[in-house]
Formats: C-alpha cells, structure tokens, sequence
C-alpha cells in the first residue's frame, strides 16, 4: 500500500481526457469565475443608475418644492340670482299625424300629383286614378232613375183615379188597395236609383285622392300604370305632419307631485329640445299633456311636449334631450359645477381666503342647471371659490390666482435672461 494511502491524505489524481491530455485547474474554476464577474457588473450598472437618479433629483427637486410654494388656479366669485329647477330626459319627437292614404277604390293610377318631400295643405290632390267606369256606372243609375219616376208618376195617377172610384163603389176594394202598394213600391226604386247615383258620384271623388291632413309626403309607393286596390296595405303615400310637431319623454314618478301642482295653478311649463349631445338647442316648446298611467316597470310617467317646429329642426322618430323647466329658483346663491368637490368631507369647495390660501369649504346643494347650481349653505354672494387646479390644493395652501404676477413668474422658476447674440461667429 501506498504511503499516502495510509497517512489518510488523499491526493487527486489529474482527469485524462480522451486526447490523453489532462484536464487544467483553471479550466474546473472557469464557470465560478463568469458568475463572479457577472455580479460586479450588475453591481457597477446599479451604482451608475443611482448616481444619474441623485443627479437628477438635486436638479428637479428645488424647482418643485420652489413650484409647491404657490400653485396656480382659476377661481371664480360667488353670485346671487335666478336659476331654473329642471327636469333633462330622453325623449322621441312623435309627429301629430302620420296618414298612410290608401285607395278606396279600384283601377288604373292615371296621374301621380306630387314630388317626393313635398309640403301638402290639406285638400291639395296627390293622385288620380281612372273614373271611366264610374261615370258609366253614374249614367246608368241617372237612368234608372228617370225611368223609375215615370213609372211613379204613372202609378200615382192612377191611385188618384181609383180613389175617386172607389168613393162611389165603382171598383173592389182589393184592386185599390194594390194600387196603393204599386205606388209605394215605385218610390222604393225611386230611392234605390237616387242611392245608386249618389254611390256613383262617391267613387268618382274617390278617384280623385287628396291630402287628408297638412304635412310633408313621404318617398313614391306606387308608379302610374298601377292598378290599385283598397286592399293593398302598403298604401299609396304617407304623410307626416311636421308643424306642430311634439316630444315624447319619460319623468321619474317622483317628480309627477310637483309638475301637477304647477300645471293645475295654470303655469306654462317650458321644455327645450337638444341634440343627442345635449349642446345644441333645437327647439322651444311647452308641455301639453300627461299619460293617464305611470309605468310600473320604469315607475315613470310620460309627458308630450309641443313644439312649433317652424325651422324644421326636429323631425319624426329623432332622439333628442328634453329638459323641462318646472320652477325657477329667485335670489339663489349661485356657483359654478366646476368649483364643486366630492370627498372625505362630502361636497366641499375649495375657498380662497384673502390672504390667497386656501381652505376646504362643506357646502350644501341646490338644484342644477347646465353648468350653475344653487348653494343651500356654506356660501356666501362674493365668496371666491376655486374652479381649475383643485387636484393639486390641500388646506391651507398657499395659491396664486390666474393673471397674479405670481402664478406668471414665480420665484425659483425665473427663468435667467438670454445672453446677447453675437452676429459673426466664430
């Protein structure tokens, strides 16, 4: 045995490779090595970092703690006056009345009386169809008639003679009694002849189709050359009246007590009509009616207003804003919506103090309107309240107001003069 084997000390042996060279230490500790190196580096990159961050952070920290000092804002100074309670819903303009004119009749289309989008007055003639064959019909029945009435006359002749026979027991009694009733019977055609003349004259105005309302026709149904019927449902042409015209909105049950308190002491409740943006005004009208029943399914009621449409802004199935002026509010303290706030506090303004600070302010609200709405507390007519630039304000801050040579050029942020231009160069 061994010598070293025996001491305990055990001595490695070089790994042979299959090339018969052995394998180097240095080769063995090449990977702890890489890893090694690899830690400095993402140690060297980390101290940079934190260097160019402490740079930049000596640079811009004084300019905000120098901009915290006063923050710019816009304020806005409470007013006292009127401002009106309303009522903004959803509403459909829904015309008067929407005719679809069909023929009563049948033939032939002879003559279309209108263009497409025209304006109609009522009794203005649309559309002609063939009334030949009713005229024929008419001149039968006027003869039917004439004959008719000289049978009568002839009838009645001799009921007069037999009347006068039968005073002196001349005749039975039977051949007057039938007489009497050929007489009768002859003004029963009489009358049957006059109805089918007057039934003649019917179907040729008919003929003759006219506006049955004011409005505005629709696009073309039917083409000359037609033979129309009073069975075709899709109807001749429409009609719509578009002046007055209405709006249909729904009002939440809840505000139903009031509106009928107004409407029974006779006031005249305004609506306004906008845009589906709710910018635009389109039309001013005022309410007309109620629907008989609240809807249990919305608990709303609808209301139709009425507008004399005479710009033609509103027109049939438009969706518009209909806002409803139910009351007007006198002598209110007024402020803008913008200066309100909504927080830990509840509703609060931002109030700015003469000493241009700032202080949180609870306020109680009023109705709204637009961009107003009414301060029941916590305000007062000349208070001075912040509307732009609350979301950087605390209590107590210090605040310069819009057009203060303060907010314009504060200290710290003075930018230096520029330097002359040299013309030239160098």
């Amino acid at each position: 045995m061994d010598d070293r084997t025996r001491t305990g000390h055990h001595e490695r042996l070089p790994l042979v490779l299959p090339d018969g060279e052995p394998e180097s230490d240095a080769k063995i500790k090449q990977p702890r090595s890489r890893r090694l190196w690899a830690a400095i580096g993402l140690i060297i990159i980390g101290a940079i970092g934190i260097w160019f961050y402490a740079q930049y952070y000596r640079v811009a920290a004084p300019s905000r703690t120098a901009g915290a000092a006063t923050i710019p804002i816009t304020a806005a100074t409470i007013s006292k006056g009127d401002i009106d309670i309303t009522l903004d819903a959803l509403g459909t303009v829904t015309s008067l009345a929407t005719v679809t004119v069909v023929s009563q009749i049948s033939g032939q289309l002879m003559r279309v009386d209108y263009t497409e989008g025209q304006d109609v007055k009522k009794g203005d003639l649309l559309l002609e169809i063939d009334s030949r064959p009713y005229q024929l019909a008419l001149a039968q029945a006027q003869g039917a008639l004439e004959r008719d009435q000289a049978l009568l006359q002839n009838a009645e002749l001799d009921l007069k003679r037999y009347q006068d026979l039968a005073k002196q027991n001349a005749i039975p009694r039977q051949q007057l009694d039938t007489q009497t009733s050929l007489v009768l019977q002859d003004k029963g055609n009489v009358i049957s002849d006059q109805a089918q003349i007057e039934t003649q004259q019917l179907n040729i105005a008919y003929c003759h189709i006219v506006a049955p309302v004011d409005g505005r026709v629709g696009l073309r149904l039917v083409d000359v050359g037609n033979y129309v019927t009073p069975s075709q449902t899709t109807g001749l042409v429409v009609i719509t009246q578009l002046k007055p015209i209405t709006v249909i909105f729904p009002v939440a049950e809840d505000y139903l007590p009031q509106i009928v308190k107004r409407l029974h002491a006779g006031a005249v409740l305004p609506v306004t009509a906008f845009d589906r943006s709710g910018s635009i005004k389109l039309s001013e009208g005022e309410l007309r009616s109620l629907d008989s029943e609240i809807n249990t399914t919305t608990g709303t009621l609808n209301m139709r207003a009425q507008f004399a449409n005479e710009d033609e802004n509103l027109f049939p199935n438009q969706f518009v804003n209909a806002r409803l002026r139910i009351d007007v509010l006198h002598d209110a303290v007024i402020a803008p919506t913008s200066a309100i706030e909504r927080g830990a506090p509840g509703t609060f303004v931002y109030l700015v103090r003469p000493d241009r600070t700032v202080m949180i302010q609870p306020v109680t609200l009023g109705p709204t309107s637009g961009d107003r709405v009414a301060i029941q507390s916590g305000l007062s007519a000349g208070d001075r309240v912040v509307t732009d630039g609350a979301d950087r304000l605390r209590n107590g801050i210090k605040v310069a107001l819009s057009g203060d040579a303060a907010a314009a050029s504060p200290k710290g942020n003075a930018r230096p003069p520029k330097a002359p231009e040299t013309k030239g160069g160098n």
